[in-house]
Formats: C-alpha cells, structure tokens, sequence
C-alpha cells in the first residue's frame, strides 16, 4: 500500500513540476503535452468508474469523450459568431458554462445507451456500446452544420474566470486541477456504500440481489456517471487542440482509454494517469524514431498483460485489495 501510494504521487508531482521547469524554459510544447496526459487521464479515470469497479469493459466510451468535444465546440463556435442554435439556444465561451452542459448531454445520452447496453455482458456487451459509439460517430460526420468529416475549429481557448486560459500553463492547471478533484471524488466514491455494491455487482450478482440492491440500476448509475466524466474530458480535449473532428468518436479512441487503464492498473485510483504518462511518453519518444511505433507499444503492452496484470502500479506495488 505504501509502495501505491509513493508511485501515485511521484506521478501526481511530476506533471505540475514539468509543467513549471518547462515555463521558465520557455518550452510551451512539453506544457501542451502534459496538459494532454492529464486530460487523457482524466477521459480514463470516467472509463476506470465502469470498467475497474464494475467490470464492464465499453469500446464505446469515445462517444461521451467526442460528445463533450462537440458540445464545447458548438457553443463555442455560436457564441463567436452570435448566432443562436437551433434559432433558440445561445453559445457560450465560457468552461464554467460549456462543462455542465457537456455533461448533462452527455449523461442523458448514456442513459438510454446504458438500458439497453447493461441488460447484455461479456462480449455483446463490448460490441453493443461500440456500435452506439460508431452510430454516433457516422451522424458526427454527415453533420455539415458543424464541419462534417472535416470537424470544426475553434478561434481561440474557452474563457476560464480570472484566468487567461491562452497561456499554456494556466490552461494546464486548470486541466491538472479538474483531474485531481475527480481523482479525490473517485476515491470517496469506491470507498462508499455505492462503491462497495458496484464491486458487489461485479463479483457476484445473485449475492447482490439477495440483499435488496438491484445490479442494473446500480450499473446504470455508474455508466451515466462515467460518461460525464469522460464527456468533461472532451470539452477540455477541444480547448487544449482548439479543434472537434468526428475522430473523437472514433473506436480507436475507446481502446485508446482502455489501454490507458490496462497499463497503469485496472482499478487503481492513479492507474489512468500513469497509463497517461507512459503511453504519451511512448508516443513521443517512439514516434520520433519510427513511423509505425505502435508495434514496439503494443509488445511492451504485451509485456504488462503477460506479466504485469495488475499494470504498472501492480508491478510494483503488489495486488490491489478491495475493501
């Protein structure tokens, strides 16, 4: 336990000191680049709600990320150019405003995808939230209101009150302090009554059930949570990259954010942020030497499925104990 917790916060630490030595070095690009790493993180830790506690593995989970993207990206680009949507509805530039509205989209869009999605398990359940994910991918891209396949570009960063969100480190800290409140909420959240019948769900249904509690609705509720956590994610994901594109929506995105969870631990509470780190870090590092680096990626995933099951934090810190 104590081996988790110093691995947890030397990456906790070590996006804001990057972040900091690369301000006073004047080199903006690596703040881009853990800003990515920790809305990455945060897109992971809504997936980690269902898939590390309650075992539901969803290839559907890009849908809510690019839903959030598009819901940023379509107030944005009204309230740019003062136009109404729908002829009724006004835009906003604004995050405190764009980040409610993403997740209550995308929540009341889980919530019928949830329904009918939980009601199967296994494998029909991975192939159903991907097919309402790419459903929503191909309406992304025959929309020509809002780009099409071509996407949409912003004019400039979403406003933030009293921060000049345009500076790549205040837009960085308000991305890193959006992932730590979610953290510090999913951890009260395993911990809680909920918390503890979700993993019940996932370990033994008929034992659940015979105590009262209902697994669908307590699944259902879990899924909805999840998709807004991963919806506010694709909000910040536009502002960071000042550009929406249906390939937000793009099933690649969903393995993206399980591989995020499988490398750093399924089910750990810093799992998707080390996964982050270590698969920009690949990324970067990689990409730089070979074109196709996601061969090399995928042999040390390999690697950690093969002999890290419970991902790096696992490799280090031993199994992770429920209770």
């Amino acid at each position: 336990m104590k081996r988790e917790i110093a691995i947890s916060l030397f990456f906790a630490l070590a996006l804001p000191v990057v972040a900091l030595i690369a301000n006073q070095m004047g080199e903006t690009f690596y703040i881009s680049l853990v800003t990515r790493i920790a809305i990455l993180a945060l897109a992971a830790t809504g997936l980690n709600l269902v898939l590390g506690l309650g075992g539901m593995v969803s290839f559907g989970h890009a849908a809510f990320f690019g839903i959030g993207g598009y819901v940023a990206g379509i107030l944005a680009s009204h309230a740019s150019d003062g136009t109404a949507i729908f002829n009724w509805l006004s835009g906003s530039d604004q995050m405190l405003m764009i980040w409610p509205v993403a997740m209550l989209v995308a929540g009341l869009i889980a919530l019928p995808i949830g329904i009918i999605s939980l009601r199967t398990s296994g494998v029909y359940f991975i192939m159903i939230t991907l097919a309402f994910a790419q459903m929503i991918y191909y309406f992304a891209i025959s929309w020509p209101a809002y780009g099409g396949e071509d996407g949409l570009s912003l004019a400039m960063r979403n406003s933030f009150p009293g921060v000049n969100t345009l500076k790549p480190l205040s837009f960085f800290l308000i991305a890193y302090t959006v992932l730590m409140v979610v953290l510090f909420l999913f951890s009260r959240f395993r911990n809680s009554r909920f918390g503890a019948a979700l993993e019940g769900a996932r370990q033994n249904e008929l034992r659940l059930s015979s105590v009262g509690i209902a697994p669908l609705r307590i699944r259902l509720v879990a899924f909805v949570l999840s998709a807004m956590i991963t919806a506010l994610a694709g909000a910040l994901f536009v502002d960071l990259n000042r550009f929406v594109s249906p390939s937000m929506f793009s099933w690649h995105m969903s393995g993206e954010l399980i591989v995020l969870i499988i490398l750093g631990g399924t089910g750990r509470l810093f799992g998707p942020l080390i996964g982050a780190v270590l698969y920009v870090l690949f990324e970067f590092a990689l990409g730089g030497m070979v074109e196709h680096w996601q061969l090399f990626f995928g042999l040390i995933l390999l690697g950690v499925v093969m002999f890290a099951r419970g991902g790096i934090i696992g490799l280090f810190a031993g199994k992770l104990r429920h209770g």
